[in-house]
């Protein structure tokens, strides 16, 4: 049994020797770099470093207490892991967990945990840090993704392999929700820790080095309890100019782009034919928000008119370059319930003016804050042009991301209308509840959800369609598209995941040919 005193032990040890090799690495950095050569490494070996380009940097390391998704991007798989596991296909599968059993009325899931895996500060996983993990989420987490775990009433340690979760009712969505950063493993002992500043899991990287606003480099784990970690180290680049991010990769200065070029930029990287360009899945709603509390979107009239406004096809065309998915509801083909809802809203500019002049707004102002990511000033300017053309006159505000939009606008609720992507699985119940920032009057739906959940599969299915319907009707948000997953890469690179299914950008099998 590792005790708490034998992992601060561990944890000191392993923090010590991270510092001497973070100082080579700085050392070595201020000499310069120079453009990476796709082929082998040095002596002629199989490279074992990655370099991949993203554009959101996450404001720090802890997903805990502060929102935003590039932070689980990064950390979720790579470096945290959970008792199970979304697949590329949506499935469940296990991964901390061998397997599981559930009770016949559904309430009660009996975890059996993998031995033999450890954290990266040397410390066992064992069933302890399940407990004090999902604990930690009722007492600890800010996080709005909290919620997920509601259904928790106790966890227990049958013994240092097993653990029982009790739910207060059934949920049909909770062991999929254990696959997102809201499932993650901590270890049980936390004394001293700044999750902001350091990262202790159970996946096949650590955190090597953090250099803000330029990147963060994991480094692979030898002892990972899958094996060997392929690379020794991958650096993350961020890169928020997409035009910068595609000339880092012609020069050979990244590996892969990871969503972080425009869908143009990857159609003309593509006709290139030196690199390869894999388009998946994602769960990344471009969603317009309406802040619900505030006129005039506390005016349902007008949240449908702008519905009815905006022509969702051309946004994405132009945006997007065509790529992505057409929906309506913040709900993805991976989801059990989802159903095409996408004639609600058809473009329709002359049932928009009517709305208006119904509600009293034919001379209406509105302040548009839009973060400083390619997609979305691309969006908003389009999406301006479109609200004008039906007598509503817009001011874009943009915003620094992330710091200035989380704080603004997520935060403090100081906005009007935005737009962002939420990439999280499964977030409409999230999204759409009366305390995020969208303010969504979620009275109606909230019952219809618990009810949901707690019934039959079937049931299940049917009650989340109708809560899919009322949010759409009530327009608290309008999704524009659902983005896709574009990579493009080296051609000697493997082990690319096409589907994002979670909010995770899973790096874990890139490898060299």
């Amino acid at each position: 049994m590792v005790t708490a005193q034998r992992r601060r032990r561990a944890r000191r040890a392993l923090s010590a020797a991270a510092a001497a090799v973070v100082a080579l690495a700085l050392a070595a950095c201020t000499a310069g770099s120079t453009a990476v050569d796709p082929s082998p490494g040095p002596g002629g070996g199989v490279r074992t470093d990655v370099t991949v380009a993203v554009a959101a940097e996450p404001v720090n390391l802890d997903f805990t207490t502060t929102s935003g998704a590039a932070i689980p991007q990064l950390l979720m798989n790579n470096v945290y892991e959970t008792l199970v596991k979304i697949d590329q296909d949506g499935a469940v599968v296990p991964l901390l967990a061998t397997s599981w059993d559930v009770s016949e009325d559904r309430t009660r899931y009996t975890f059996h945990l993998r031995e033999g895996v450890t954290f990266s500060d040397g410390s066992a996983f064992d069933a302890a840090d399940v407990v004090a993990s999902f604990d930690r989420v009722r007492t600890d987490w800010l996080n709005a993704i909290k919620g997920k775990m509601d259904v928790v009433a106790r966890t227990e340690k049958v013994d240092d392999h097993t653990v029982r979760v009790t739910l207060d009712r059934p949920s049909n969505a909770w062991l999929a929700n254990l696959g997102t950063s809201v499932g993650a493993i901590f270890p049980s002992d936390l004394d001293g820790v700044d999750l902001r500043t350091t990262a202790i899991g159970t996946g096949p990287y650590t955190i090597l080095s953090v250099r803000p606003g330029d990147r963060i480099v994991l480094a692979g784990r030898p002892e990972y309890w899958g094996g060997p970690a392929p690379l020794t180290t991958i650096t993350v680049r961020y890169l928020s100019d997409p035009t910068a991010a595609v000339n880092a990769l012609r020069a050979g200065d990244v590996d892969m782009l990871f969503n972080a070029a425009s869908g143009d930029q990857v159609r003309q990287l593509d006709a290139l034919g030196t690199f390869q360009v894999v388009e998946g899945t994602s769960t990344g709603d471009v969603l317009l928000s309406f802040n619900n509390r505030v006129p005039p979107f506390d005016d349902v009239r007008v949240r449908r008119a702008f519905a009815y406004a905006v022509d969702r096809q051309a946004v994405m065309d132009t945006a997007s370059a065509g790529y992505g998915t057409q929906v309506v509801a913040m709900v993805t083909p991976q989801d059990p319930y989802c159903e095409d809802l996408t004639g609600v809203y058809p473009f329709d500019p002359a049932r928009a003016r009517a709305l208006l002049a119904e509600a009293g707004q034919q001379d209406l102002q509105v302040t548009f804050d839009v973060p400083n990511l390619a997609y979305a000033t691309t969006a908003a300017e389009l999406v301006a042009s479109q609200l004008a053309d039906v007598g509503v006159r817009v001011r874009i505000v943009t915003d620094e991301f992330p710091a200035v939009w989380l704080d603004k606008v997520f935060t403090r609720h100081d906005f009007q209308m935005s737009v962002i992507q939420h990439s999280e699985a499964r977030d409409l119940l999230t999204v759409f509840s009366h305390d995020y920032y969208l303010g969504y009057d979620d009275s109606v739906v909230a019952p219809l959800a618990a009810a949901a959940d707690a019934g039959s599969p079937q049931e299940y299915v049917d009650g989340m369609r109708r809560v899919a319907r009322q949010i759409v009707d009530d327009a608290g948000g309008i999704v524009l598209y659902l983005a896709p997953t574009l990579i493009v890469a080296d051609p000697a690179l493997t082990g690319i995941q096409p589907n994002a299914v979670t909010e995770s950008m899973d790096l874990t099998r890139l490898a060299w040919r």
